[in-house]
């Protein structure tokens, strides 16, 4: 089913008026937030769930000043990382998320790495309609031109943010590619470094992939392909997606397209779809993996998606999004296509559209 309404506005006055001080105050409690996990805090306060701490007690086994773990416990009560019973504080259930769980790892470590200084550029980025704040690390037009001379941490948590995501679907999805001919030739549009290509030749005999992308990018996936010893399996191409005149290949079972046109805006996703078209004979299919945030069951995905779309607005390209379903769709019907078969819920959050020809 497609949303076309979200949310409502019955909270009171009061909680109204604490949920504009949360954001107000959104970016001094991240950081706490981090600290507390950072600096051993939430993990010492998880060994000892049971007891409950002290300040001075976590102070002395983190070799830590009792101030700096006051005031971060104290921040930690008002976002409900910890609890307060008698003088000891203990780890909550939101702690422990932030402490143990990958997922919300994996974000806060995007969020801070690469987006929160260059977040400080989002108006100007909306006003301009480019990545404004992909200047605090350099001078490039897009972040994909800039992946492979980012700094160290930034690469680090931008893979880390894209892999986890993606990963997580690859196995569900090779079941579906699996029903296509005996022999399936797939071209993999904005393949990246290789991983989702590497996946499916490791997995099976009957599939050969070429990887298309920008210069940058096809490097790295060729080192990750011959250290794989897949190079007879898997090849690749350097190509600038972006230029129209250019045509992507043709001679493939399948064009496939995975967290990927979401990079694009509207006009250059029509324009990958129409060529696309043009590249499949009768029967090839386009599958387009994405997260709709109409489509997710939780509202912290539909939450995460949302702000994932204002990483696109200031660093990644300035235009694009985390679209709503029905965008997609009707981008694939005016680029002369159709969605054959609609598959939900793959990995995190993840839907496909499998696409032919009219």
């Amino acid at each position: 089913m497609i949303m076309n309404n979200f949310g409502s506005d019955s909270k009171s006055a009061i909680q109204a008026k604490f949920d504009a001080q949360k954001i107000a105050f959104a970016p001094i409690m991240f950081q706490a937030a981090r600290a507390l996990r950072n600096l051993g805090i939430l993990d010492f306060m998880l060994k000892n769930r049971k007891t409950g701490l002290e300040p001075e007690q976590i102070a002395k086994e983190l070799d830590l000043p009792v101030y700096g773990v006051k005031v971060l416990l104290e921040a930690g009560l008002s976002m409900e990382l910890v609890l307060m019973k008698n003088n000891k504080y203990f780890i909550s259930k939101t702690g422990y998320f932030i402490q143990s769980d990958e997922l919300t790892k994996v974000n806060m470590d995007f969020t801070n790495d690469v987006n929160y200084e260059g977040m400080l550029h989002l108006e100007k980025s909306i006003i301009n309609g480019k990545p404004e704040g992909l200047k605090v690390f350099g001078n490039w037009n897009t972040i994909y031109e800039a992946l492979s001379e980012l700094p160290s941490n930034v690469r680090k948590s931008w893979f880390a943010f894209d892999h986890f995501y993606s990963d997580n679907a690859f196995p569900e999805i090779l079941t579906y590619i699996q029903k296509e001919d005996e022999h399936v030739k797939i071209l993999d549009i904005g393949g990246n470094t290789g991983r989702f290509s590497i996946y499916c030749a490791k997995n099976t005999d009957n599939i050969d992939l070429t990887i298309l992308d920008l210069p940058g990018q096809i490097e790295e996936a060729k080192r990750n392909i011959s250290n794989a010893g897949l190079s007879k399996r898997i090849s690749t191409k350097a190509i600038n997606l972006l230029d129209d005149s250019i045509p992507i290949p043709t001679g493939y079972n399948i064009i496939w397209m995975s967290q990927f046109l979401d990079c694009f805006s509207q006009t250059e996703i029509l324009s990958l779809l129409s060529r696309s078209y043009d590249a499949i004979d009768n029967n090839g299919s386009v599958y387009i993996l994405e997260t709709y945030w109409d489509k997710q069951k939780f509202q912290a995905s539909t939450y995460s998606l949302h702000a994932t779309s204002l990483y696109f607005t200031a660093m990644a390209n300035g235009n694009s999004q985390m679209y709503h379903s029905e965008d997609m769709i009707k981008l694939v019907e005016n680029a002369g296509l159709y969605i054959d078969e609609v598959i939900e819920d793959i990995g995190v959050s993840h839907t496909l559209f499998i696409c032919k020809k009219k």
